[in-house]
């Protein structure tokens, strides 16, 4: 049996690495052609002794002249415009999992040269969705999201042709869900990373306390699933066993429910549409009689009210300003310049200004005006902060 061509963008990051481990359990039904990191050479060299890709990527300058020197029978590129000297023709599956910005362009660029993507970068759907659409039709590739709640909708919706009615995404909500907006005053970035089911990054944590995450799943869903934002709501559930929730115009509602196991919907994706097995937990009946639901409140989660900022009858470039200022603001929350509150409230006036309210009727034409503003942002949020934090 042909083994099936496998890459991995950002493999020595979580989701990289919990995909690999699937791989390393059946190997002999994969083929690792390629890993990328940006600066962990000690965790990609581990991974190429067990894996043997044809190449490997090293975005930062330094690890990739350092990791070439004592590599020099492997290709090492250095950027992610060496797809076509890598693949000479199309292979069967890449996972994104990139983090950031970063991930972007690298989505962008190999979608040609893969029959499916299977993509866990927000960043890349939130900000240049119609970039990546525009691809994924003209390659004729398939897309299949990763991140838990998208996964959980794409498997209830795929192949089930019936109009939606209503979607329902779930949130744990956090370290905070039960204190109230006031007692948050001095939080500090080591409460707010505690996540209380996910073991995550500190960034995805703190936008898991802020709920910023699911702001940002709100838009991914209305942009991955072409559906209206109205019929996309939330609802807080703080056993994460429930993570999504689709009814159907023709009175089916179907309810997707599996471990906290991130592994679970990477599985899915490597095994698409054929068996697959993994050590999950027997269906807790507790938990199904206490699903525990609620929705969120604006008040107590401020930045989930920024959706109405927003014209989602096309894409625009105010999906870009959310991105990048918030990304500067736990940045700046993690290096102790903002308190935690800050974060929602910067980041709804900074979303306010007229010089970016006007973005939101204007579509990103290409990669290099999405990432032009990215970089304006952050200096503009910055430099906002500076002023106040001095003005203090």
């Amino acid at each position: 049996m042909t083994k099936k061509k496998i890459a991995i963008l950002g493999s020595t990051g979580s989701i990289g690495k919990q995909t690999l481990e699937i791989i390393k359990k059946d190997k002999h039904n994969f083929n690792v052609v390629l890993l990328s990191t940006n600066s962990n050479i000690d965790e990609i060299s581990k991974q190429i002794k067990i894996f043997k890709p044809k190449a490997v990527i090293i975005t930062d300058k330094n690890k990739f002249i350092q990791f070439q020197k004592s590599n020099k029978k492997l290709k090492v590129f250095n950027n992610y415009l060496c797809f076509k000297k890598v693949f000479l023709k199309k292979i069967d599956y890449v996972m994104n999992s990139i983090s950031g910005f970063d991930g972007l362009q690298p989505t962008i660029e190999i979608i040609k040269y893969t029959k499916l993507i299977a993509l866990a970068n927000k960043e890349s759907i939130i900000c240049g969705w119609n970039l990546i659409n525009a691809e994924l039709r003209k390659s004729k590739t398939k897309f299949v999201p990763v991140d838990s709640e998208h996964f959980s909708i794409w498997t209830l919706i795929e192949n089930y042709n019936q109009e939606i009615d209503e979607i329902f995404i779930t949130a744990s909500g956090g370290p905070f869900l039960n204190i109230k907006r006031k007692k948050l005053k001095e939080v500090k970035p080591e409460h707010a990373i505690k996540h209380p089911k996910w073991k995550m990054g500190k960034k995805i944590s703190i936008d898991s306390a802020t709920m910023v995450n699911k702001l940002f799943e709100l838009i991914e869903a209305k942009k991955i699933f072409n559906i209206s934002i109205k019929k996309i709501k939330i609802l807080s559930h703080p056993n994460s066993y429930v993570h999504a929730i689709v009814k159907f115009k023709n009175g089916v509602t179907k309810i997707l429910i599996h471990d906290t196991n991130m592994k679970i919907p990477i599985l899915n994706t490597l095994y698409l549409n054929k068996s697959a097995r993994i050590n999950s937990k027997k269906i807790d009946i507790k938990k199904l009689n206490n699903l525990n639901f609620n929705h969120l409140s604006i008040r107590q989660f401020p930045s989930l009210g920024l959706i109405n900022l927003f014209n989602f009858k096309k894409n625009s470039l105010l999906e870009t300003v959310l991105v990048s200022a918030n990304d500067e603001l736990v940045d700046l929350f993690l290096k102790k310049k903002i308190k935690f509150l800050d974060i929602s409230d910067k980041l709804i006036s900074i979303l306010k200004l007229n010089e970016f309210k006007k973005l939101r009727t204007k579509k990103p034409n290409n990669l290099a005006q999405i990432m032009h503003l990215n970089r304006y942002v952050r200096l503009k949020t910055r430099a906002l902060c500076v002023r106040s934090i001095s003005n203090v």
